[in-house]
């Protein structure tokens, strides 16, 4: 386990997210509001199918544009 693995599982079960980018925090807090979040941690982002990973990405998408610039 690398580092940065290392990094995200504890930051993930210590519940401080602190130790991620602001992109990969909303990343996560999207994956637990669609319940993907359990299986990110026990396969990784890859272990997702293109249509949940298409979900996340339009759901980041959405949320940049609202965010006041």
């Amino acid at each position: 386990m690398g580092k940065k693995d290392e990094l995200l599982s504890g930051a993930l079960r210590r519940n401080a997210i602190t130790y991620l980018t602001k992109a990969e925090r909303q990343k996560y807090e999207i994956a637990r509001e669609l319940g993907l979040l359990d299986r990110v941690r026990e396969v990784g982002w890859a272990g997702l199918s293109t249509k949940e990973t298409g979900r996340i990405g339009g759901l980041i998408g959405q949320k940049n544009r609202k965010a006041p610039s």
